[in-house]
Formats: structure tokens, C-alpha cells, sequence
């Protein structure tokens, strides 16, 4: 008896090891790429049979299988699941001193949606950062709700009284822009003969005029004609030199030389130079050019052709 109970063992292993059967382990709570590992090591199929919601049970966790856990089944059967998407409502999370970005990975990983985005300027948060949300922080909300964002401007810019450039040359005009934190804008040449050359006649915003910081200055510069009082053919002359050589120091000095030509704006050298030193550049020769150059972002040179 004890002869034919051991043959009768080693053939029901031989048999069940020849139809590679497999248990089935307990799978319920554990993540699902944790679960797809281990299936996949079983020599089993993974299949996501859905998702539903679950208060106690994480997302992204296992919520049913099937089959059962211990449940026997041959090599490559397949395994069915039924993922957790959390529950259904969710606490919002604090977004506030956050940048948009930041934000936004912080919702989708929550199954939250970015609503729309309101600015306004800010002395206490800087440019880009979240002052404020709705819904607010630590209220509970449905998953798949959006979330409005309130993002700060930063600083209120300075508003300043347009100064008035009419009659002052080129760098003397681009100097005062400069001084009231105002930006360069379009350049335009035109011919006035009973008003002085080379100097402003016509700028946009007009002086007196409420402006903000960085708000860009358009000019009109009377260009003088050539000497028997006609202006070049077509506007263009031979090509120029413009030189300028540093002052002796111990530290390199950025220097940007920036032509303005027919309302365009083209950097011709950005580099940085070793005091004593000197720039040669060939410049266009057209009527309608301006270079100016900046020596660590300060304006110390204008060349116009005449």
C-alpha cells in the first residue's frame, strides 16, 4: 500500500508539473505595476478588466481578481483586474506659492483638472507663483473637478510722465528713455528742413502722457539730406566703419553694439572684452541706421549715419 501510495504522489506531480499549473497569489491592495511584475513572472496574462472608485483602498492599487487568490490555473491563463481610482472625493491640495507648473503636476496626480488662470500684481508673491485657488485648500472635491488659479504679476510696475524728447539728438533721447526705465522702440528718419537735423520731432507716447515702466518710446528723427540737398539713391551709402576701444581696467567688460535700421533691430557684436581693447565693426550704410552701444548694459555711444 505504501509502494502504490508513493507511485500514485510522483504521478500526480509528473502530471500536474507537465501542465505547468499555477497558483494564483493575493494580489488585492498591491500596485498594479507591482502585480503585473509578479503575474509576469508566474508566466500569466495581465488583463485590466476597469476601475472604480474605493475609499479605503489607494489608487492605482488592486481592488478584485479574478481568478481568487490559491486559486490552481495552467501556464498562461489569464488574470483579470479591477484597479482602484481612489476615492471618489478628494481633499485639494495647498497650490498656493507654487508656479503654474508645479500646479499643474500636483493636480493630475490627484486626478484634479487645472481650471482657468486669473493674474494680478502682487508686492508680497513673486511673478509666476500662485497667490490663490479655488476650491481652497484642504476642501474635499470630486476627482476630474477643475481648479481655478489666482497667479501673481509681481511688483506693480512704476508709472512715470512721459518726458518730452522733441528736439534732443538720438543718444540723447535714448539716454532719458533709459533714465525712466522706458525701452527703445521703433526708430523712423524723416526730412524736415525748417526743423533742426539730426534731432527728435515726432515720439510715441506723446510727453505728458501716463506711462509705465518698460513701455516702449517710438521716435521720429529729422535726418539731414547730403550736401547739394538730396537724399541718397535709394536710401543707401557705402558700407562704414564704427570703432570703439575700452578704457584700461582689470575686468572684461560686456559690450553689445545694436544697429537700428528701417524700424529693425539687429545686434551686430555681444561679447565680452578686455579693458584697453578695440572694436572695428562694418557697418550697412544705409540713411536709415543708428548704432548703439552698450557697455554693461549702459548706453555709452550712438553713431549716426548722416
Amino acid at each position: 500500500m505504501l509502494f502504490i501510495g508513493a507511485i500514485a504522489y510522483i504521478t500526480l506531480t509528473v502530471i500536474i508539473k507537465s501542465k505547468k499549473i499555477v497558483v494564483i497569489p493575493d494580489l488585492t491592495e498591491k500596485n498594479v505595476v507591482y502585480s503585473l511584475e509578479i503575474l509576469t513572472d508566474l508566466g500569466l496574462n495581465t488583463k485590466i478588466k476597469g476601475f472604480e472608485y474605493s475609499d479605503t483602498i489607494p489608487p492605482n492599487t488592486v481592488i478584485h481578481q479574478d481568478p481568487e487568490p490559491g486559486t490552481e490555473v495552467k501556464f498562461g491563463r489569464d488574470v483579470r483586474l479591477i484597479i482602484s481610482k481612489g476615492a471618489k472625493t478628494i481633499i485639494t491640495p495647498d497650490l498656493k506659492g507654487l508656479l503654474v507648473q508645479q500646479a499643474r503636476i500636483i493636480l493630475e496626480e490627484n486626478g484634479l483638472l487645472q481650471g482657468e488662470i486669473s493674474k494680478t500684481y502682487s508686492n508680497n508673491i513673486k511673478k509666476g507663483e500662485i497667490i490663490a485657488q479655488f476650491t481652497s485648500p484642504g476642501a474635499l472635491i470630486k476627482r476630474g473637478s477643475t481648479v481655478d488659479l489666482l497667479v501673481s504679476m509681481g511688483t506693480r510696475p512704476k508709472a512715470y510722465k512721459m518726458p518730452d524728447l522733441k528736439g534732443l539728438s538720438l543718444e540723447d533721447a535714448i539716454l532719458l528713455i533709459e533714465r525712466n526705465n522706458l525701452l527703445l522702440g521703433e526708430i523712423k528718419y524723416s526730412i524736415h528742413k525748417d526743423k533742426p537735423e539730426n534731432v527728435v520731432v515726432i515720439h510715441e507716447p506723446l510727453s505728458g502722457r501716463r506711462v509705465i515702466e518698460s513701455t516702449y518710446v517710438n521716435i521720429e528723427i529729422n535726418r539731414k539730406t547730403n550736401g547739394n540737398g538730396r537724399k541718397y539713391l535709394h536710401g543707401v551709402k557705402p558700407a562704414g566703419l564704427f570703432r570703439y576701444r575700452l578704457k584700461n581696467g582689470f575686468l572684461k567688460r560686456h559690450i553689445l553694439a545694436r544697429l537700428i535700421s528701417s524700424g529693425f533691430s539687429t545686434d551686430l557684436f555681444d561679447d565680452y572684452v578686455k579693458p584697453g581693447e578695440e572694436i572695428w565693426l562694418i557697418v550697412p550704410g544705409n540713411n536709415n541706421s543708428t548704432i548703439l552701444l552698450y557697455e554693461n548694459d549702459e548706453l555709452v555711444k550712438t553713431q549716426t549715419n548722416p
